[in-house]
């Protein structure tokens, strides 16, 4: 069974904020970084274990995984640039390609050369992206449930981009991200996790934020990629009933990195949170070897 994972108010106090620059814009990225957790061993060797969550979520995503995973290795799991507690003022590119400058900056600050990468959704386009661009950089490469070739951009991330979103009141914004976070787990999802994926976007300023970054990543930056240029080892470790980013994308992903396909049965889009145990346990496998 899952151990018992942090609130969000936890997980936002163990953050650290850095500044990282995206097209000439200097802007504040939080992240926690096992190094930096009391109690949390840096684990061995000088690589780390980078984790990047897509939208509408923030590197609370991963609350499930990390936390059991810091006592063997260095975990970085950053909010992207206009999620969670990084800078969600107006003003930068919060795309896909703008992820990619802003993690990079993120690594060099932490002096990190080569690093595994773990992504979901589009932070999963940001780590293929990382990978192409940087080969030297990634060593390993997980995606769940990613965003890829043409997958993207999907329905309900184009309506949030739309003016509307930015005009509505609390309630209307709850009400919204009640059903994208219930709607993408396989039971009724755990209270916690809704609260914690919610709180950032119904705090001053979050519905006109989560505007801000829907449009922003209803881009090609999937379809440019030369995935044949990834020469990380990668795994593609998918929730099998996702109807947003089925199975066939990531088949197709390993098929053409070389890498294999891990099936994780009775999860949808949100896998990490439907299957914790498996998925961590999928992760390790091949993370540890």
């Amino acid at each position: 069974m899952s151990e018992t994972a942090p609130d969000h108010e936890t997980w936002s106090d163990a953050q650290s904020e850095t500044t990282v620059t995206v097209d000439g814009h200097e802007v504040t990225m939080a992240y926690r970084d096992s190094a930096d957790v009391d109690d949390a061993s840096a684990g061995a060797g000088d690589d780390a274990v980078v984790f990047l969550h897509g939208i509408p979520t923030w590197s609370f995503l991963w609350r499930r995984v990390v936390p059991p995973l810091e006592s063997s290795v260095r975990a970085v799991v950053p909010d992207l640039v206009g999620y969670g507690n990084s800078a969600r003022h107006d003003g930068f590119d919060r795309s896909i390609r703008a992820q990619e400058q802003a993690v990079l900056d993120l690594l060099d600050g932490l002096d990190l050369e080569t690093v595994t990468v773990v992504a979901h959704d589009i932070g999963g386009g940001v780590a293929l992206r990382l990978a192409a661009h940087h080969p030297d950089r990634v060593d390993r490469l997980v995606l769940s449930n990613a965003v890829c070739y043409d997958s993207w951009p999907v329905e309900f991330v184009s309506d949030l981009g739309l003016p509307s979103t930015a005009s509505m009141d609390r309630e209307e914004l709850a009400s919204t991200l009640d059903g994208a976070f219930a709607g993408g787990t396989v039971d009724e999802a755990d209270p916690s996790f809704v609260e914690g994926m919610k709180a950032p976007w119904l705090a001053e300023g979050g519905a006109q934020a989560l505007a801000r970054a829907a449009v922003a990543t209803n881009t090609n930056h999937t379809t440019e990629i030369d995935y044949d240029a990834i020469t990380a080892d990668v795994r593609c470790l998918w929730g099998t009933d996702d109807a947003m980013q089925p199975l066939s994308y990531g088949e197709r992903l390993a098929e053409d990195t070389g890498g294999d396909v891990v099936e994780l049965d009775d999860a949808y889009h949100w896998v990490v949170e439907d299957r914790p145990d498996a998925y961590r346990e999928a992760l390790e496998t091949f993370i540890m070897n």
